[in-house]
């Protein structure tokens, strides 16, 4: 039977991807974990344990306790939060991952997920449609982990067998759990602003598109990988993964479709450096031919659902 382990469920994907997988496999066999208490949601709906993922036998005795056969390490320090610790930021994302895919190996385990990212790029990358296999030249403390940990999940499936797999995941929105510390949170943030404010301060210049995606199709692009045949996954680095891309004037306009006295003006701040760096649009070619994936969710249709469920909240 599968039992699957939630490693930072307490996160933006985490929250979202632990309540859809006990939709789909039973509350009984997803155990959520992380390091501090997660959602109201996440923590009543099955078990929770406290984990931290730098403690190897921590992990160990989970795995043990619940009969882990899959793990989703989510666990990470994002890209804004990185470059104001970035030895700490290294540990936890590098430490982490190695713990994981030791214990993967160790327990034989069926199948490990864990998350990279378009941080993995850098400026010399080509911007527009930026291809499965290009330049990587990442220069921040959260790319770089990104890019290391992406060589060792194809190291221990090459070498050990460890069926790793691996999505390089855009800009996510998600109504569930708010921004994380991100570049690309803004695009979380502005929905709270608009509802409760009616204005928002971007600390992105207007101009600067980046890849986005909802997080309905981030957690499904998830599973879905994970339940593709281990024939039809055909890169062990990690995949592409491509949405809708837009800048921030571009979002603040489809909220003033539904929300005509929304205003927006812009103080740049270090994030700015990282996103210049970053893609501009993915292709995910590969990932659509290799295992079906598809996204659902265009500008506008995420647009209005995140002021409906954001609203909520404040009601």
């Amino acid at each position: 039977m599968k039992k699957i382990l939630v490693v930072g469920a307490s996160g933006q994907i985490g929250t979202d991807l632990t309540v859809e997988l006990r939709r789909r496999f039973g509350e009984e066999n997803v155990i959520a974990s992380d390091i501090k208490e997660p959602s109201k949601q996440v923590l009543e709906s099955g078990v929770f344990e406290i984990l931290d993922v730098l403690n190897k036998s921590q992990i160990e005795s989970v795995v043990d306790t619940h009969q882990i056969t899959e793990i989703y390490h989510l666990a990470a320090i994002l890209s804004g939060n990185a470059e104001k610790a970035p030895k700490r930021s290294w540990d936890i994302n590098m430490e982490g991952l190695f713990n994981v895919l030791d214990v993967a190996k160790e327990k034989k385990l069926s199948k490990i997920f864990w998350p990279s990212s378009i941080a993995v790029f850098g400026p010399t990358t080509p911007s527009q449609f930026t291809p499965q296999d290009t330049i990587m030249d990442p220069n921040t403390v959260y790319g770089i982990s990104k890019l290391a940990g992406e060589r060792w999940c194809e190291y221990y499936y090459q070498k050990f067998g460890v069926d790793v797999r691996s999505l390089r995941y855009p800009g996510l929105i998600s109504y569930t759990a708010e921004a994380g510390g991100g570049t690309t949170d803004y695009a979380v943030d502005i929905f709270y602003k608009a509802i409760q404010d009616r204005k928002y301060t971007c600390f992105l210049k207007a101009e600067t598109a980046l890849p986005m995606m909802f997080m309905e199709d981030a957690i499904n692009a998830t599973i879905g990988l994970m339940e593709a045949p281990a024939e039809k996954v055909k890169i062990r680095s990690s995949y592409n993964l491509g949405g809708i891309s837009f800048d921030p004037q571009t979002l603040a306009n489809a909220i003033r479709v539904h929300m005509a006295d929304f205003t927006i003006d812009y103080e740049p701040d270090f994030r700015q450096a990282i996103a210049d760096s970053w893609p501009k649009s993915i292709d995910d070619v590969r990932a659509r031919e290799d295992w079906g994936w598809e996204a659902k969710y265009d500008l506008e249709a995420m647009t209005k659902i995140m002021l409906d469920e954001v609203a909520k909240k404040f009601k």
